[in-house]
Parts: structure tokens; sequence; C-alpha cells
């Protein structure tokens, strides 16, 4: 059967890579790597520091077209090229329908996109200025979280593929729950997200399906089975306790 989701099923090249002792292929999220399917609305990975789901992700939306520190795919700029090459080793499936607009946000390089914005509007143009398209409004002269958020109200669109690195970096709690919100209108409105979280909060999304990255490679897992959840809910049941065990000489 034909899906009409963006973005289908993700198989690593396993015949073409030469060495997984090497980096990218050593990483937990890469190495036992096979096949994975995307849910049609929103796929999350999930892990340890160092496990590759940020590599992963940033493969896939570079595979995708996207610029590698982030943007839309009109984007074509490098601060400092630092990506892997497993882009190289991805076969991305896609449905029959393309997605009408996109974007790959990576909170720790999401300065370079803002500043490209300001370089591309300072250049003589007969086309609107390209931070209409974001509110208007500088994104340098807005706070982190202001930025993030005006992103999704502004730019983001129905029927978009949005591919998001730990978007909650510069978050508060309330406001990861305003961006959860916003993602819930967009996904509603046919749009597909696979996101990067370390966030119970924003992995919370009730229809949506969840990869674990571990030593043992990347599985499915539940929700209420992430380590995320456990730990957060444990200390917020029992915080004395749990301070006391952790800061005790």
């Amino acid at each position: 059967m034909i899906s009409a989701q963006f973005l289908q099923r993700l198989t690593l090249r396993r015949d073409r890579v030469e060495s997984f002792e090497r980096y990218p292929f050593k990483l937990p999220a890469v190495r036992s790597l096979e096949q994975l399917d995307f849910h049609p609305k929103i796929t999350y990975f999930i892990g340890e520091n160092g496990s590759g789901k940020s590599t992963l992700l940033e493969a896939m939306a570079v595979a995708l077209g996207f610029n590698a520190e982030g943007g839309s795919k009109n984007f074509n700029f490098a601060t400092r090229r630092s990506h892997s090459e497993l882009h190289e080793y991805l076969r991305l499936a896609k449905g029959y329908k393309r997605p009408r607009t996109g974007f790959f946000l990576r909170a720790e390089s999401f300065f370079n996109v803002a500043t490209e914005i300001e370089r591309l509007d300072a250049e003589p143009s007969f086309d609107a200025p390209v931070i209409d398209a974001y509110g208007g409004h500088s994104l340098h002269e807005q706070s982190h979280g202001e930025s993030f958020l005006t992103l999704l109200t502004e730019r983001f669109g129905g029927q978009g593929l949005y591919i998001l690195d730990e978007p909650e970096a510069a978050l508060s709690p309330q406001r990861q729950l305003a961006v959860l919100s916003r993602i819930h209108d967009l996904v509603r409105d046919g749009s597909q997200f696979v996101i990067a979280t370390h966030s119970p909060l924003l992995m919370a999304y009730p229809d949506a399906l969840i990869y674990q990255c571990s030593a043992d490679g990347v599985a499915p897992v539940a929700y209420e089975d992430t380590e995320h959840v456990r730990v957060t809910r444990d200390f917020l049941a029992h915080p004395e306790r749990m301070l006391r065990d952790l800061l005790k000489p």
C-alpha cells in the first residue's frame, strides 16, 4: 500500500560500510542499525549523550536535502563543516506526497541560522526580506527561547516535514508545553515531525513512536518505560530522599 506520509522508512546500507569500528558507524545508534519505520505524526529519538541520536538525525536531514547546520532546503551555508558522512549511507523511503515546506532545527547552531538570515537580507534583492517569514523581527534580538517559539509559530506551517534536534534546550517547562501544543496544531494540519529530545514533556505526545538509542542499538520504547520519565517521576515524588543520596559526603 502506498503511504501518504512524507517520510516512511530509513535503511542503513550496511553492505557499503567498510568498517563499523570508525566514526560515525561505531556509535551505538548506528552500529546495529538496519531499518527504522517512522510514525506518520511524530517519531522521537531519545538516549544518553553520545549514543548517536543527534548524528543520526543530522544524517537524515542532510539526506533529505536540508542544510547540515539547520534551516530550510534553501539555506546553503557552513560556519564549520562538522557533519559526518553517514547521510551517504542512508536510504530514505518517502510517500507519494511531497511536503509543502520543511525545516531542520539544531539547537546548537540556531544562532548561525539567525545570522545567515541577516546576511541574506543585507544583500540587494527584489524579493521580500527573508526575516518576514520569521515574524519580521530579528531572531538575534529575541531570547533563545523566544526565537524558537517564533520559528514554530511564524515559519512552520501545515503539510510540512520538520526535523528537530533537542528543541527544549532553550525552553522553560511552560514553553515546552506551548511548543507541544503548537506541534499538535501542525500535526493536525498534515505535518510530520522527527525529534531528538531529552525532555519528558516533549516526548509525551500521545500518538507517537519513541525510539530509545542505547548501547544495544535503537529500539522502540513505551513512554512510561523511558528513563527520562522514571527518573523525573522518582525525583519529584521524593526530592529530599534523592538529594540526600546524591549529595551525601
